[in-house]
Parts: structure tokens; C-alpha cells; sequence
């Protein structure tokens, strides 16, 4: 085993860590019991994580207050039809109320017909990649698909200090690191991957390489280098 190889393992187990949910925008959608909450709560937290970790969990709050506290719930009654309304009044950013209204008109949409998105998301897979999913909701945005790879790691690992692991129908050895600044530039500095560009093509490079390493679950490796990026001096 290499040099590097072994100071990843260390750092990835550094910081798969109970303490890193009080900094990151998990610890809304960890809160909850109840799987439809994780997925709901998850599924709006990763859709407006972009920005500043703060900044996203402030709006996270704000999102969990405006559901009183009751995601699933919330979805189904439909009162986001009223509280969205406004549609072009910005909610964060470049997100206006009606991309929100969008997600939750999804989800309730998901909800109508089956009993979890876990469900969704194994019917309307059909073979294809589990990259593929949820992009036309704007999860995929971005080339690298950080948002809707996050939310995956987030439903699908299991026995984690961190994650909330409630899917059980897709196993972790298929995820896909998100790939975020820090990730990629620790990657670029370590020289685990040559690329430049924050693409879905260099997420699956990273995570192959941790593959290596993790064969299990690969998607260890990206506490290893968010870790390492965010807490640099």
C-alpha cells in the first residue's frame, strides 16, 4: 500500500466523524426518523446546496420552518402550491420560488404513486446509470452532478457516523463522489486525477481511484479530501 493510499485511509476516517454533521448541510435531513422525511428534507437540502456551508444551512432552516417541521407531511397537504406562489420572487440565489415549487410539485407527484422516492427512483432506473436520475429537475445542473451524487451518499451509505443511509434497494458501491471545490482541488494536488474541469467524467475518476482503496464504499475517500480542502490553513 502506498504512502498516499495510507494517509487517505487516515484522513478519511479523521473526519467520517459525528462532528461533521454540525457543519454541513446534512444535519436537516438527519434530524428525521421517518424515511419519506430524510428523502424529502434531503432532496430540497442537496437541491440549494451551492454557495457558502452556512449560507446553505440557513436556507435549509428556513425551508424546514416553512415545512413546520413535517416534510412529508408538508408535500402532501400541497400548501407549498400557496406559499411559492410568488414565482419569480427569489428564494436563494439563483433559485426562485418556483424552482421550489417545482421540486415539491415532483414529490408530490413521486408520493402520489409510490411510497417512497427510494421506489421512484428503482422503477424509473430500468437499467440506466443512477446518474441519470433527477437531472431534468435541475440536481444535474451542474456537469459534475455534485448536488444530486451528494443526496445519493446521503440516503444510500449505511452504518455511518455521518449519513443517514434509509435506501435500501442501491448499494454504495455505485455512488459517485460529489464533486465539489475542495474536493477536486485536493484531488488535482495529490494527483489523483490530471483534470481541470469539475466534470462528471473527474467525479467518476476520483471515485474510481478511491475505488482501490474503498472497493466497498468509495465514496469514503470524499471525507478524506473535503476534510483535507476545507480545513487547510
Amino acid at each position: 500500500m502506498s504512502q498516499l493510499h495510507q494517509k487517505l485511509i487516515h484522513l478519511a476516517h479523521r473526519y467520517h466523524q459525528p462532528d461533521f454533521i454540525g457543519d454541513d448541510p446534512i444535519q436537516i435531513p438527519y434530524r428525521y426518523s421517518l424515511q419519506q422525511d430524510n428523502e424529502v428534507s434531503g432532496l430540497l437540502t442537496a437541491y440549494i446546496s451551492f454557495g457558502r456551508r452556512k449560507m446553505i444551512i440557513a436556507y435549509a432552516i428556513r425551508l424546514d420552518e416553512m415545512m413546520e417541521h413535517q416534510p412529508y407531511q408538508y408535500v402532501l397537504s400541497e400548501r407549498w402550491k400557496e406559499d411559492f406562489r410568488e414565482g419569480e420572487k427569489t428564494f436563494y440565489r439563483t433559485l426562485k420560488n418556483r424552482d421550489i415549487a417545482a421540486m415539491f410539485h415532483f414529490l408530490h407527484t413521486v408520493y402520489q404513486e409510490h411510497e417512497t422516492l427510494e421506489d421512484w427512483i428503482i422503477k424509473e432506473n430500468k437499467g440506466l446509470p443512477i446518474e441519470t436520475l433527477l437531472y431534468g429537475l435541475g440536481m444535474g445542473k451542474t456537469s459534475a452532478q455534485k448536488k444530486l451524487n451528494m443526496f445519493m451518499r446521503w440516503m444510500v451509505r449505511k452504518n455511518s457516523p455521518v449519513d443517514i443511509g434509509c435506501w435500501q434497494k442501491i448499494d454504495a458501491r455505485h455512488l459517485i463522489i460529489p464533486l465539489d471545490t475542495h474536493v477536486h482541488q485536493m484531488a488535482l494536488e495529490l494527483g489523483i486525477t490530471k483534470s481541470k474541469t469539475a466534470s462528471f467524467k473527474t467525479a467518476v475518476e476520483i471515485t474510481d481511484y478511491f475505488k482501490e482503496i474503498f472497493p466497498d464504499d468509495p465514496c469514503l475517500g470524499d471525507f478524506a479530501l473535503f476534510g483535507m480542502g476545507v480545513n487547510r490553513k
